[in-house]
């Protein structure tokens, strides 16, 4: 609807708009690139509204957009300008000027542009005489477009929420990533703003008298919420109901297992975890897959550099990944094939990306690739191994191990430091005593084929990458005699015959591989041999039980194959399932679910609130792990209720834009959430049932209500409905779920 305004236009000062600008931009989720793509609620700059009220305000400002052919006009020349900017390799010309900002680059360039100022002469001379800061230029634009003061900011805000994932892309850049020294590239929102503006001067200067507010059906929105809780208060009483009966179980301690795995609370981990329990005397824990290590890796082979923690941290540590072999003559032809493998790479890049050579590659090279092509398509599996021995002719693979020392320069994490990061952890995760002869965590990752979503499917905590690397580290500084020692000193005594391991957890195929150790004596040799028997059968289970969700499962077919061959076919649109049908996070120890069947819908983080005196355990499992565990709820359910507002629509029509995001198409707004297939079984039938996270912790209400109190985020959360609590209060073997008027309220089960 058309928004008149009467009131006569004032003009703003440089310093003003930069406040509005930053107001606005509030209403933006940070959208993060590609290689470290990890969910976030796409309503975060609404969370400060309680639920029903930010859904409805989300859907007036997002679940839409100005169809005017002028406000398309915008929107195409924005996009354009965004990727020629914002390109981080995709492109083989590169925009000029890039180091001096987003709009000081455009502004030297947009002259040259007819499609802005279409051969007017009045319009080239305007853009001649633009000022050279962003500001200033948008205190010009509100100007030119009669834009009064009192309606600046949502004008300002309009312009920002047309392509919420660029913006959202911009406002990560501006706000949320960590400080880069000398970008090549720098852009703000500001920037992005005044760049928008000036096209909006140029090719659709009556928009203010068009100011649209988009009006979405107030039934439409009733009927999604009243759905939405009609699911979660039938989910919570069927989890209540299960859970309940073994509140009073947690007193007993259990027997010394020969094996501990700490999994990570990814829901992915809970049926591995459950299959896994009935086939020994083994014990299952639950912690961040990062492991609590803030830490940058380093990879040998191809320069690899990448931050393996949550991406809201920064890392405190460079670790550098060795090769680990006796005999030199390995390290010889490892590095001479390494050499071997680059170049040819390299190569091939600068001959399919320069500007004439693509066309003799094609007739050099056409038949030998159309083959290859043939053999992804009708062979999956053979050709990925096939392409794996070939990399293995030229350069023998060889084990890795990270550096505790460092590198030159770089004093790698001392021997006080992990001491103080093996007590966190074991004491975050509740294991403090009781410990098995062999403990194992085991971090996790995916292996996809063109996919350009598939950091989505690895460790978010980890940055989303491979968590192995973070496992091996905390083993290695658990095994130390230092640290054991330290750690005796602070009350947890290891035995010595206890040997910490790590592994790598695939999720998409469900193999497990553990990691080798030169420690492995005959003391422990006789309890790997029967636990890799056990992994390998939950292997088979987990992979039965995934093809059954797909709808392949038949008798005769191998179930592990049918999932290797999803890995490997770079065609498939579903290689796993991701965290869909995620819907609870739950506090405490794994006996209290050990027994039940969740489904896979549940988020488990071990803790024992006997031993958190101080409820800092509590304050930061509430306050990291499951705000991450939120954020991805809060994705899998909008993704689901809305694929193109709120996701990134079909993978069938994904572009790849500069190789930092998704586009539809051509030229579309930057897609921000998951496609349709990671949440659908097909076009018109969801996979994922949408529902606000549930979060159930065992622990008092007194302790809980201490934790809110000093927490904002939580008091955010909680009060305004984003996520449900539940207190399992171990005082009184009861449940009481926290209303959003702040008061607790029993739960009859």
């Amino acid at each position: 609807m058309e928004a008149p305004f009467k009131s006569p236009p004032q003009v703003s000062t440089p310093t003003l708009i930069r406040e509005q600008v930053e107001q606005a931009a509030r209403i933006l989720s940070p959208v993060w690139p590609l290689k470290t793509f990890i969910a976030c609620n796409p309503l975060q700059g609404l969370e400060n509204l309680p639920f029903d009220e930010a859904v409805a305000q989300a859907a007036r400002l997002f679940q839409g957009c100005d169809t005017r052919p002028e406000a398309e006009a915008v929107n195409r020349q924005l996009i354009k300008w965004c990727l020629a900017f914002l390109d981080e390799g995709q492109a083989t010309l590169l925009m000029p000027n890039r180091s001096l900002g987003f709009y000081g680059a455009w502004k030297r360039l947009a002259l040259f542009d007819n499609q802005l100022h279409q051969g007017n002469v009045a319009h080239q001379n305007w853009l001649s005489a633009l000022p050279d800061e962003p500001e200033e230029a948008i205190v010009r634009c509100l100007e030119k477009l009669a834009v009064p003061a009192a309606d600046q900011h949502q004008f300002l805000t309009h312009a920002l929420t047309q392509l919420p994932g660029w913006a959202g892309y911009v406002h990560w850049r501006d706000c949320w990533q960590q400080p880069v020294a000398n970008p090549v590239n720098p852009i703000t929102v500001l920037e992005f703003l005044a760049v928008r503006l000036v096209i909006t001067c140029l090719l659709w200067p009556t928009a203010i008298h068009h100011l649209a507010t988009l009006t979405v059906a107030d039934g439409r929105v009733a009927a999604t919420l009243a759905k939405l809780k009609q699911d979660e208060a039938t989910y919570q009483q069927t989890l209540l109901g299960q859970v309940l009966p073994h509140l009073n179980q947690l007193v007993a301690t259990p027997p010394r297992p020969d094996a501990q795995l700490a999994f990570c609370i990814d829901v992915r981990s809970e049926p591995f975890r459950r299959r896994l329990e009935t086939l020994g005397n083994y014990e299952t824990l639950g912690f961040a897959g990062f492991f609590g290590l803030p830490v940058r890796v380093h990879e040998p082979a191809d320069g690899a550099v990448y931050d393996s923690c949550p991406v809201l941290l920064k890392p405190s540590h460079d670790i550098y990944q060795k090769l680990v072999s006796n005999r030199p003559v390995d390290l010889a032809r490892f590095w001479r094939g390494n050499r071997a493998l680059q170049t040819i790479k390299s190569m091939y890049n600068t001959l399919k990306y320069n500007f004439v050579t693509p066309f003799a590659l094609v007739e050099t090279l056409g038949a030998a690739c159309g083959l290859l092509m043939l053999g992804r398509t009708l062979t999956p599996t053979r050709s990925v191994r096939t392409r794996h021995a070939l990399n293995e002719a030229i350069r023998p693979g060889l084990p890795t191990e990270p550096d505790l020392t460092g590198a030159p320069g770089n004093t790698g994490i001392s021997p006080t430091e992990q001491a103080q990061y093996a007590e966190g952890a074991l004491r975050l995760m509740g294991l403090t005593d009781n410990f098995g002869k062999l403990v194992i965590f085991c971090g996790h990752g995916s292996t996809t084929q063109n996919n350009p979503y598939r950091s989505a499917l690895d460790c978010g905590a980890c940055g989303g990458n491979h968590g192995g690397t973070n496992a091996q580290l905390l083993a290695l500084m658990l095994n130390a005699p230092f640290v054991r020692q330290t750690l005796a000193g602070q009350g947890i005594h290891i035995p010595a015959d206890t040997l910490f391991m790590a592994a790598e957890h695939n999720t998409t195929t469900d193999e497990m591989v553990l990691y080798e150790t030169p420690q492995l004596a005959s003391l422990h040799q006789p309890l790997i041999d029967p636990l890799r028997r056990a992994l390998a059968s939950v292997r088979t289970a987990n992979s039965a039980a995934r093809c059954e969700t797909f709808g392949e499962l038949e008798k005769e077919r191998n179930p592990v194959s049918a999932t290797e061959r999803r890995s490997s076919d770079w065609a498939e649109a579903r290689p796993e399932w991701g965290l869909a049908r995620n819907a609870a996070f739950i506090v405490g120890a794994r006996r209290l679910t050990q027994a039940l069947d969740l489904e896979g819908r549940c988020f488990l983080h071990s803790y024992d609130w006997r031993a958190d005196h101080t409820h800092s355990h509590l304050e930061t499992i509430l306050t990291a792990p499951m705000v991450v565990a939120q954020w991805i709820n809060t994705q899998y359910l909008f993704s689901t209720l809305d694929p193109v507002a709120y996701g990134s629509g079909s993978k069938i029509t994904h572009n790849v834009a500069g190789k930092l995001g998704v586009m539809q198409g051509n030229a579309s707004d930057l897609m921000h959430g998951l496609p349709v297939q990671s949440v659908s079984s097909a076009d018109d039938q969801a996979y994922h049932t949408p529902q606000r996270l549930l979060t159930v912790v065992v622990a008092p209400r007194a302790a809980l209500d201490l934790v809110i109190g000093r927490q904002p985020i939580l008091q955010k959360l909680f009060f305004n409905q984003w996520v449900h609590l539940v207190a399992l209060d171990p005082l009184e073997n009861k449940a009481f779920c926290l209303t959003g008027d702040e008061c607790w309220q029993e739960v009859i089960g």
